[in-house]
């Protein structure tokens, strides 16, 4: 079986056997590899499948999808307490700066088991290969669907083994972009209200390998977020209101995705059960009357640099 692996890895691209590799010398099994495969392979597809745009093609592929389905239930029992959906493949919110320096990274890191960072049971490493190599890819979640936002090109996908398999694999979606290129995109997508996500995927060698730029129009996460699926986790922050400075305009609940704020009275009002923290609305206030606090109750923040010095 060792000699028969070996030989089929052989038959790969560079990029492709550089992720089996790496996952093998981490101990992944071989079906979570080859779904991992898969989700890179063919992101567009896949995105089609879990979100329901692809219908034939779901039907087509009907028995592997019930397995994975059934390896990782969207909804486990409740007496029988199990890894999730969510467990396995999950974001976290970001502000903007922290988003600014997860993508100019610029030596290895390796951050293991980050529990109070990303509350997950599965999946929440950080380990950067050659982080300086970025590929942007165009937002499968924007790609399936007839009607989506502009623009489609805001998905990063960052480090060693992801960034390569990408545009090795999906050259008409993908390129290969600087560390300043991608914080020009992170500010841009900032500045339309889109929410930065840390994506971590079990099948993605248990490890953060993206920042995507999400709009509840179009975003899967933050659709099956809605519905009781629990794929977002806030980034730790809180929004505050500086009730002198608001004039209670309404420009904020425009830019939040969350549906985390109302004005009442000429001034804003915080759902602090909603609101992830993600600071885009911190953004587009024209008065400065809003801002991100820390809120111990919503989760420890994914600080780089901070995780990178207690190491």
């Amino acid at each position: 079986m060792h000699s028969l692996s070996r030989l089929l890895l052989k038959t790969l691209r560079p990029s492709a056997r550089a992720f089996f590799e790496e996952g093998r010398a981490e101990g992944l099994s071989w079906p979570e590899l080859l779904h991992g495969y898969a989700y890179a392979r063919w992101p567009y597809l896949y995105i089609g499948i879990a979100t329901g745009r692809r219908r034939v093609a779901t039907l087509l592929l009907l028995p592997l999808v019930l397995l994975l389905a059934r390896h990782r239930p969207v909804f486990p029992p409740k007496d029988k307490p199990r890894p999730d959906w969510a467990d396995s493949y999950h974001g976290k919110a970001v502000p903007l700066d922290e988003a600014t320096r997860l993508v100019s990274v610029n030596r290895a890191v390796e951050l293991r088991d980050l529990e109070q960072v990303v509350p997950y049971s599965l999946a929440r490493d950080i380990v950067l290969k050659n982080p300086e190599r970025i590929a942007l890819l165009d937002c499968p979640c924007r790609v399936v669907r007839e009607k989506h936002c502009e623009p489609v090109s805001v998905c990063l996908i960052v480090g060693e083994p992801f960034a390569s398999f990408i545009l090795e694999h999906n050259p008409g979606r993908s390129r290969a972009i600087t560390q300043e290129q991608a914080v020009r995109i992170l500010q841009e997508e900032d500045a339309r209200g889109h929410v930065h996500h840390a994506f971590f995927k079990e099948a993605m060698l248990g490890r953060f390998y993206a920042i995507c730029n999400c709009c509840s129009c179009c975003c899967g996460a933050m659709q099956a977020q809605r519905h009781g699926i629990p794929m977002l986790c806030s980034s730790g922050f809180l929004c505050r209101v500086d009730e002198e400075a608001c004039v209670g305009c309404g420009q904020c609940m425009d830019h939040c995705q969350f549906q985390a704020l109302a004005v009442r009275d000429k001034h804003c009002f915080v759902d602090t059960d909603k609101c992830m923290g993600c600071g885009v609305c911190a953004s587009a206030c024209a008065k400065s009357a809003l801002s991100l606090v820390r809120a111990p109750e919503k989760g420890t923040p994914l600080e780089i640099r901070k995780l990178l010095e207690s190491a």
